[in-house]
C-alpha cells in the first residue's frame, strides 16, 4: 500500500470524516489518496491558519481529534498560530505536514535550505506540540501515527504535528509488517506512568468531604476541562446534589446550563461582578480544570479568594501549586475526581445547605445585571445586542466567538443554554478564530445553527475564508460587532497611554463590510438600533448563511473590566464605597492593605 493511502485509512479508523488544509506541492501525494478514500473528505480553506482553526473547531464541536495538512515551508508555518491555540487549550489535533524529499533535506546545520521551501517545521512547533517527528522511514510510519494520535488525546490533549517527506508519501508500504506504537517499551512506559501519577486516594478524598462539610460559603470553578474530560452530566449531577453556587472561566462557558439556578456567571479580569464577589467571598473554592491564569486571580495572586480554603483538581500536575496556595491539589481526570466524590457524598449521606449564601449571590446578581437597564431609548448597547441575539437563536446553536470586545461581550451576557455550544480562543486568543471556526464547527455538526460573532478587526484577519462559506452553502450567521476600531486596545491606550490611539482609531481603517459580504455572494444587513434586532429572528434560524453588522460607536467599552492592582471583586468602573462594604463578607483588600 502507498503511505498516503495508509495515512488515510488509518484516520478514518478514528471516525474522523473531514480533513482541513490548503493543497500544495509537498502534499499532493496525501490530498490525492484523501479524494480517493470513501467516508472521508478534503475540505480546503484559503490559508492554512484558517485550516487549522477549521480543525480545532472540529475536535472541539465532535470531542474526537481534529485534522490538518498543509504542504512544507510558508504552508507548515501557516498553520503555527493554530496549533499554538491548540496547545495553550488542550484540543487534540493532529497536523501533517508534507516536506522536500528526505534527499533534499540539509544534511548540516549550518545550511539554510536546500530543497525548494524547505523548512524545519519540528524544530519550530517543538515547543507547542507534544510530539512532533519527520518521518524518515516508510516503514516507521505506523509507529509514529498510532503515537502522535495516542498522545494527542490522551493525559492532558494536545496538538501533535507528522512531517512527512514526498518520497515517503510515495513510497510503498507491506502493512503486515509494519511495527506499531502499542507493541513498544515506550508505550508500556507511559501507560505506568500515568497510572502512578495519579494523586486521588481515599485519604484525600475524605480530606475533600470534611473542607466541604465545614463550609458555608463554597463556590465551583468550573474551566475548559470539564468539557474536555466530557464531565459536563458529572458536573451538574454535583451542582444538583450539593446545590453548591457555579462560576466558570471562559473557556468553561458551555460546561454549565447557564438557566440552572446555581449559575452564578463568567468569572475574572472581565467577568461580571456578581460572579466575582461570589468568587472572592467564598470559604471554599473548588477549582475544576481551570489553569487559574491571571485573567481569573489577577496580576497578584495573593488578592484572589484570600480567606477561602481552595482545592484544585487538574489533569496536569504541572497546573497545581502554580500560582496561588492550594489547601489540596489534586491531579486526576476530571471525570474519575467527580465520580468519586459524588459516590462519597452519597455514602455519607451529606446534608448540605447552602441556600443562605445563595440569597447572597442572588443580591449580587440583582445589584449588577449584565447590561445596563436604563439606558438612552433605541441606543444599541452590546452587551444587551449580545443578550437579545443569544435569546433568539436555536437551543441547537453553537457561537463561535472572535477574540476582542466583542468575545467578552458575548461571554458577560449570553445565556448559554444546555444544547448550545461556545467555541473561542482561550490562551492563544488569536483574532480571526472565529469565522473558520464556524466552518468546522458545522463540517462536524451540520444539524446546528452556527453562529461566528467577530469584531470588526478580527473579521479582516481571515475574511477569505468567506469564499468557503460561500463555495460549499455553509449556512453561517455572521453577526459583526463593528465599532471601527481596535476596541480592546483603544481603551489600554485611553487608560495608559493618554488616549493615543495609534494603530486602533489612528493609521486603522475597515472596509464597508455590507458590500464586501455582498461580493462574496452572502446576503447582508446593517442594525443601527436596538429595535431592529427581533426583526433578524428569521435570519438567525434559517438555513442560509448571513452577514448582519451591528453599528456601534469607535469609543466602546466592556465593563466591568479589572484595572492594575485591585483584586477581581474591585473592578472599574469602581461601585460606592459604601455599597463595596456592604457586599464583602471578608474583609476589602484596601482595607487590609491599609
Amino acid at each position: 500500500m502507498k503511505v498516503s493511502d495508509y495515512i488515510v485509512e488509518f484516520i478514518k479508523e478514528f471516525n474522523i470524516d473531514t480533513i482541513f488544509g490548503y493543497q500544495g506541492g509537498a502534499i499532493t501525494h496525501l490530498v490525492d489518496s484523501i479524494y480517493k478514500a470513501e467516508g472521508i473528505s478534503f475540505v480546503s480553506l484559503y490559508n492554512e491558519q484558517g485550516a487549522a482553526f477549521s480543525a480545532e473547531a472540529y475536535s472541539r464541536t465532535s470531542e474526537n481529534i481534529g485534522v490538518c495538512i498543509a504542504t512544507s515551508g510558508p504552508g507548515a508555518t501557516n498553520l503555527i498560530t493554530g496549533i499554538g491555540s491548540c496547545f495553550f487549550d488542550s484540543i487534540p489535533c493532529v497536523f501533517i505536514t508534507g516536506q522536500v524529499n528526505t534527499y533534499e533535506f540539509r544534511r548540516r546545520d549550518n545550511i539554510r535550505q536546500e530543497g525548494f521551501q524547505e523548512t524545519d517545521i519540528i524544530k519550530i512547533v517543538n515547543s507547542i506540540t507534544k510530539y512532533s517527528v519527520m518521518v524518515t522511514k516508510a516503514e516507521d510510519i505506523k509507529y509514529h501515527l498510532e503515537k502522535a494520535f495516542f498522545l494527542a488525546k490522551n493525559q492532558r490533549s494536545g496538538p501533535v504535528l507528522i512531517d512527512v517527506p514526498m518520497n515517503i508519501q510515495r513510497a510503498d508500504i507491506d502493512i503486515y509488517k509494519l511495527k506499531g506504537f502499542y507493541d513498544s517499551d515506550e508505550y508500556i512506559k507511559l501507560i505506568e506512568n500515568v497510572n502512578d501519577e495519579e494523586s486521588l486516594n481515599e485519604e484525600t478524598l475524605n480530606e475533600v468531604i470534611e473542607l466541604l462539610n465545614l463550609s458555608t460559603r463554597p463556590v465551583i470553578l468550573a474551566g475548559g476541562g470539564i468539557r474536555l474530560s466530557k464531565s459536563i452530566n458529572e458536573l451538574k449531577e454535583l451542582i444538583d446534589i450539593t446545590g453548591i453556587p457555579t462560576v466558570t472561566t471562559l473557556m468553561g462557558l458551555d460546561s454549565v446550563d447557564n438557566e440552572n439556578k446555581k449559575f452564578v456567571g463568567y468569572m475574572g479580569t472581565y467577568g461580571l461582578r456578581y460572579s466575582n464577589l461570589a468568587v472572592a467571598n467564598c470559604d471554599l473554592l473548588i477549582v475544576l480544570g481551570s489553569r487559574l491564569t491571571s485573567r481569573q486571580t489577577s496580576p497578584s495572586p495573593k488578592m484572589f479568594s484570600r480567606e477561602a480554603k481552595i482545592i484544585h483538581v487538574d489533569i496536569d500536575s504541572n497546573e497545581l501549586n502554580l500560582k496561588v496556595k492550594e489547601d489540596i491539589s489534586i491531579k486526576c481526570d476530571l471525570k474519575t475526581f467527580i465520580k468519586k466524590l459524588i459516590d462519597k457524598i452519597k455514602i455519607k449521606e451529606l446534608k448540605l445547605n447552602f441556600s443562605s449564601w445563595m440569597d447572597k449571590i442572588d443580591s449580587y446578581k440583582d445589584q449588577y445585571p449584565t447590561y445596563p437597564t436604563q439606558k438612552e431609548k433605541g441606543k444599541l448597547d452590546p452587551n444587551e445586542v449580545m443578550y437579545l441575539i443569544n435569546k433568539l437563536c436555536n437551543k441547537n446553536t453553537i457561537f463561535c466567538l472572535d477574540v476582542g470586545q466583542n468575545q467578552i461581550w458575548a461571554a458577560q451576557s449570553m445565556v448559554i443554554k444546555n444544547k448550545q455550544r461556545v467555541l473561542t480562543g482561550g490562551g492563544m486568543a488569536a483574532m480571526g478564530f472565529a469565522l473558520p471556526a464556524a466552518i468546522g464547527a458545522w463540517y462536524c455538526r451540520k444539524n446546528s445553527k452556527i453562529v461566528a460573532i467577530v469584531g470588526d478587526g478580527g473579521f479582516q484577519m481571515n475574511i477569505q475564508e468567506l469564499q468557503a462559506v460561500v463555495r460549499d452553502k455553509i449556512p453561517v450567521k455572521i453577526i459583526l460587532m463593528n465599532n471601527h476600531s481596535l476596541g480592546m486596545i483603544r481603551h489600554f491606550q485611553e487608560l495608559y497611554f493618554n488616549s493615543n490611539y495609534y494603530g486602533t482609531i489612528d493609521g486603522y481603517s475597515a472596509p464597508d463590510f455590507i458590500k464586501v459580504c455582498s461580493a462574496y455572494g452572502i446576503d447582508s444587513h446593517r442594525i443601527n438600533s436596538i429595535n431592529q434586532i427581533n426583526n433578524i429572528e428569521k435570519l438567525i434560524n434559517d438555513d442560509k448563511s448571513h452577514f448582519i453588522e451591528i453599528d456601534l460607536s469607535n469609543i466602546t467599552y466592556v465593563i466591568p473590566k479589572l484595572e492594575m492592582g485591585n483584586p477581581i471583586e474591585d473592578q472599574s468602573p469602581l461601585v460606592d464605597r459604601n455599597e463595596f462594604y456592604k457586599n464583602m463578607i471578608i474583609e476589602p483588600f484596601e482595607k487590609t492593605k491599609n
